[in-house]
C-alpha cells in the first residue's frame, strides 16, 4: 500500500494556510503560461510573419490540477506524462523551482527556446515523457507501470520504491483509439500505479464535447479494473447546495448542457442570473440564495468546478493510499480566470494586449516585472511562497539515472545450415542467447502483437518464459498434450505477451526503452511485428524514437517474398520508413551470419551515447548462404554495404542489391560475366546508413566540417565515372535509386511500387519484376 508522502501529510501547517499558499501558486501558474504565449506572439521580432502559436485556455484550465498534483501530491518517485498544451505550464512550475530560464520562456517555441510540447530530447528541464500525439502520452504511462512491476518481478528495483505513472490529459484524448486499447492489455497485465487525471473543460478545438459521453467512462474504465474519481463540484458550490434552495441549484447544474454551460462562463455573473431565474425563478427559496451573490461572486460560484478547487482535488489526491489505477474525471472550465473562458474559439484564441494587461494588473504586477516569479506579493508572501515552492516533493525528485551498459559479446554465434532464411537466423541467435548465460540474455526483453510463434520468437519464449506477476501454468504441458509452446508464464519471465494492437507493442517498446532513465536498469527490448504492420503503429513508433527510447525492431515477414499472404500481408514502403525515420537505424540482411553481426552490433549501439534504436527487415525465404573466406566484409555490412563480387577497376556496371531478392542478384551477375567481364555485385546492408553517412558528407560543404568521402562514394569509386547501376529490392525503389546520384551514374532501378498479390514466388518475382531475367534487362537497358 503507498501511502501518500506529501507535506501536507509531514507538515504542521495548517490545511487553510496550505491552501491559501497554493492559490497564490496556482495564479502564478496561470499567468506565467499567458505572458509566456503573449510574448512569443506579440512582442517578440516576428522575422517570417507567422502565427508563432500557443494555448492560453489549455493552460488556464489546468492550472489548479498540477499546482495540487506537483506542489502537493507528487512524490520523488511519481512520473507525469504533461498534456501537450499545458506544456507552458509545466516550463512555469520549473521557472518556479529555478530550473527553468526566462531566456528559454521568452523564447518560446523559438530556437534553442522552450518546445511547444514537453519534450525528453530537446527541453532542458525534467520531461519524464514526451507529448503531443495525443493520447501517445497517456497510454504509454500504463506500460511504464507494467515496466516497473517487471523490474520489481526481476528483483531490479524494490517494491517500496514504485512510483505512480501519472498522465494529464485533455478531455478530447479520451477520443484517441490507443487509450481504449491500452486500457484492455492494462486489464490483462493487472495494471496498477497509474493514474490518469481528466481536464474535463468538455471543448475541444473544434467543438464541444457530447453531454452523454461522461457517463459513459465510469462505465468502461470500471470494466477494466480502474477506481473511477469524479470532481465535479468545488467546495463554493457545495456549500451552496447545502443552503434552502441549493438542491434545486444543483440539480440544474448537473442538467446543463455543455454548450449551454460555456455560453453562461464566457457571458458571466449578469447572463447566468438572468437564465437561473428564468428556469429556477419560481422554485422556493433560489432567488434568495441568487440575491446574496453579486454578478462577480455568483460567476466564481457557477464556475467552482471541482478541477479548480484545490481543496477538493488534494482531499481526491491523498484519498487514494493503494495501488489500483485510478481515473479522475476534474471537471473544469477551458480558459478559467481568463476573458477567454467558455469561449468555444478560445482552444488557438489568445488574449489581446488589453486583456493580458487587465489580468496583469488585477495580479497587481507592474508593468516591467511581468517574469518576476512573485511580482505583485509583499516580501513576506513572496518568501513564504518561495519556502513552500522549496520543500515540496517535487523540487526533492532526483535526476534521471545513468544505467551502466550491459556487456555484449564481440561475437554472436552464426546459426550453421547451409539454406536459411533471416527470419529463422534471428529467432536461432535469441534461442542461443536464452540458453547462454550471457549477461545480455537476462536484460533481453520480448514482445510482439500476437505474432511470437510466425516471427521466430517461440524458442526464446519456451526457454526464458512469459512474464506475469502472477504465475500461470501451462495447461497443455500440464495435462501432457504435445506442443510446440513450453510457455509457463511467471515473474521471472522475460516475454510480454501483447494483444494485436500496434500502438501498444511501440508504446510498449518505448517504454521498455527507456528503463535505463526511468527506473535505473538497463534492458535490451526486442520487438517483432509483421513488417507491413510497422505503418498500424508508425505514431507511436515516431513517439518511442522521438523520446530516444531504444529497442531492437525486427519487421518479419516482408515484402512481396511472402507469396501468398497476398497484398494485404505484403510490405512495399517499409524500407523508406526505416530511412526516414530519426531514432531508427534501419538493415535489411540477406544471409544469417550478417543477421548474426548487425544483432551485436544492434545491441550495443541502443546502449551508446549518441546510438538509437535499430530496425531489422527479415524474410521468411531460404536461401543458399554464402562461403566467406575472411571477416574482412563485416565492416562494410555494419557501414551499409560491400562488395559481394568485387568489380574491376573501371567498370562500367554493377548490381545493387538488398536483403530477400541475393539469388536473383547473385544468378543475374553470373549469367552477365561473359557479357560485361568485371561486373561487381553490391551487397546493400542498410540504405539507411548508406543514406545518412553520404548526407553528412554532403552537408560538411557547408558546415565548415573536414570534408571526407562517405563509405558509399568509397565503394562506387571503383567504377567507371559514367558506369551503370542497377539496383534491386523487394521494396520501393526509390530506397536504392537514389545512388546513382552519388557519382552522377545512370540507374535503372527495379522494386515493388504497386500492391501485390497471392502467387507463389516465381510467379511474382517475374510479374513484378524482380527475377533474373529483370535484373539481366535493366542492365541491358543502361546501355541501349
Amino acid at each position: 500500500m503507498n501511502a501518500p508522502s506529501t507535506d501536507l501529510a509531514n507538515d504542521p501547517a495548517p490545511r487553510e494556510e496550505v491552501v491559501a499558499l497554493l492559490t497564490q501558486i496556482e495564479q502564478r501558474l496561470r499567468w506565467l503560461s499567458s505572458w509566456t504565449v503573449h510574448n512569443a506572439n506579440n512582442l517578440r521580432e516576428k522575422r517570417d510573419g507567422l502565427k508563432v502559436g500557443g494555448h492560453q485556455a489549455s493552460c488556464a484550465s489546468i492550472t489548479a490540477i498540477m499546482t495540487a498534483l506537483y506542489f502537493h501530491a507528487l512524490r520523488p518517485q511519481d512520473k507525469v506524462a504533461v498534456k501537450p498544451h499545458a506544456g507552458p505550464v509545466l516550463h512555469a512550475i520549473h521557472y518556479l523551482l529555478d530550473e527553468q530560464t526566462r531566456e528559454k520562456l521568452e523564447r518560446f517555441r523559438g530556437l534553442g527556446g522552450v518546445q511547444s510540447y514537453p519534450s525528453r530530447t530537446k527541453d532542458t528541464i525534467p520531461v519524464d515523457f514526451s507529448t503531443g500525439s495525443v493520447g501517445l502520452g497517456v497510454a504509454v504511462t500504463a506500460f511504464s507501470s507494467l515496466v516497473q512491476d517487471y523490474l520489481i518481478a526481476h528483483g531490479q528495483r524494490a517494491e517500496a520504491d514504485a512510483g505512480r505513472m501519472i498522465a494529464l490529459m485533455g478531455d478530447a484524448e479520451l477520443d484517441e483509439g490507443n487509450i481504449y486499447e491500452c486500457l484492455i492489455e492494462g486489464y490483462k497485465h493487472d495494471l496498477r500505479n497509474c493514474w490518469w487525471i481528466v481536464d474535463y473543460n468538455r471543448q475541444s478545438l473544434d467543438a464541444t464535447t457530447a453531454d452523454r459521453m461522461f457517463r459513459r467512462f465510469d462505465d468502461i474504465f470500471e470494466t477494466c479494473g480502474w477506481r473511477v474519481v469524479t470532481l465535479k463540484h468545488g467546495a463554493l458550490q457545495r456549500e451552496a447546495f447545502r443552503q434552502p434552495g441549493g438542491a434545486a441549484l444543483e440539480d440544474w447544474i448537473e442538467n446543463c448542457p455543455n454548450a449551454d454551460f460555456a455560453v453562461l462562463t464566457y457571458l458571466g455573473g449578469a447572463a447566468w442570473r438572468e437564465r437561473l431565474m428564468r428556469d429556477l425563478g419560481e422554485v422556493p427559496d433560489v432567488p434568495e440564495l441568487l440575491a446574496a451573490h453579486d454578478d462577480a461572486a455568483l460567476a466564481r460560484l457557477m464556475t467552482n468546478l471541482g478541477g479548480h478547487c484545490l481543496e477538493t482535488l488534494i482531499d481526491a489526491f491523498d484519498s487514494i493510499t493503494d495501488d489500483q489505477p485510478t481515473l479522475f474525471i476534474a471537471y473544469t472550465v477551458k480558459g478559467y480566470g481568463l476573458p477567454l473562458a467558455g469561449h468555444k474559439d478560445n482552444h488557438s484564441g489568445m488574449m489581446n494586449t488589453s486583456q493580458i494587461e487587465g489580468l496583469r494588473d488585477d495580479l497587481g504586477i507592474a508593468p516591467g516585472q511581468e517574469w518576476d516569479k512573485w511580482a505583485g506579493l509583499g516580501d513576506n508572501l513572496a518568501a513564504s511562497l518561495d519556502a513552500f515552492v522549496r520543500k515540496s516533493p517535487i523540487a526533492r525528485k532526483a535526476a534521471e539515472h545513468s544505467a551502466p551498459a550491459v556487456p555484449v559479446p564481440a561475437r554472436l554465434p552464426v546459426p550453421e545450415g547451409a539454406v536459411q532464411s533471416t527470419q529463422a537466423a534471428f529467432g536461432r541467435v535469441l534461442f542461443d542467447l536464452a540458453k547462454s548465460d550471457e549477461q545480455l540474455a537476462d536484460r533481453i526483453v520480448t514482445t510482439a502483437p500476437d505474432v511470437t510463434q510466425t516471427t521466430n520468437l517461440g524458442a526464446f519464449v519456451n526457454q526464458r518464459g512469459l512474464f506475469r506477476r502472477q504465475e500461470l501454468a501451462d495447461v497443455f504441458q500440464t495435462a501432457r498434450i504435445p506442443s510446440a509452446q513450453k510457455w509457463a508464464a511467471h515473474g521471472a519471465g522475460q516475454h510480454i505477451e501483447l494483444g494485436i494492437a500496434e500502438h501498444n507493442f511501440f508504446l510498449l517498446l518505448a517504454s521498455l526503452g527507456l528503463a535505463a532513465p526511468h527506473f535505473g536498469t538497463r534492458l535490451l527490448p526486442v520487438g517483432t511485428v509483421y513488417d507491413p504492420f510497422i505503418a498500424r503503429g508508425l505514431d507511436a513508433l515516431n513517439y518511442g524514437c522521438y523520446q530516444d527510447a531504444r529497442f531492437l525492431l525486427v519487421g518479419t515477414p516482408s515484402g512481396i517474398t511472402l507469396a501468398g499472404e497476398g497484398g494485404a500481408h505484403q510490405s512495399i514502403n517499409t524500407p523508406l520508413i526505416g530511412m526516414g525515420q530519426p531514432g531508427l537505424e534501419s538493415f535489411e540482411p540477406a544471409f544469417a551470419d550478417e543477421v548474426a553481426l548487425l544483432m551485436a552490433f544492434a545491441f550495443k549501439h541502443m546502449q551508446a551515447d549518441g546510438g538509437s534504436s535499430v530496425y531489422l527487415r527479415l524474410t521468411t525465404r531460404q536461401i543458399e548462404q554464402q562461403t566467406r573466406a575472411d571477416n574482412v566484409w563485416e565492416a562494410g555490412a555494419l557501414a551499409g554495404a560491400y562488395w559481394l563480387r568485387e568489380p574491376a577497376p573501371g567498370a562500367t556496371a554493377a548490381i545493387a542489391y538488398c536483403g530477400a531478392v541475393a539469388p536473383e542478384a547473385l544468378a543475374a551477375w553470373e549469367a552477365l560475366q561473359d557479357d560485361l567481364p568485371g561486373l561487381g555485385l553490391l551487397a546493400v546492408t542498410s540504405p539507411d546508413r548508406l543514406h545518412r553517412d553520404w548526407s553528412a558528407a554532403r552537408a560538411a560543404r557547408w558546415t565548415g566540417a573536414e570534408r571526407s568521402a562517405s563509405h558509399i562514394e568509397t565503394l562506387l569509386g571503383a567504377l567507371a565515372p559514367g558506369a551503370g547501376l542497377v539496383t534491386v529490392l523487394d521494396g520501393s525503389p526509390s530506397a536504392l535509386s537514389w545512388l546513382g546520384g552519388v557519382r552522377g551514374q545512370r540507374v535503372s532501378p527495379l522494386g515493388t511500387d504497386r500492391f501485390g498479390q497471392t502467387g507463389d514466388l516465381p510467379d511474382l518475382y517475374r510479374t513484378y519484376r524482380l527475377d533474373m531475367r529483370a535484373i539481366i534487362d535493366a542492365t541491358a537497358e543502361l546501355f541501349l
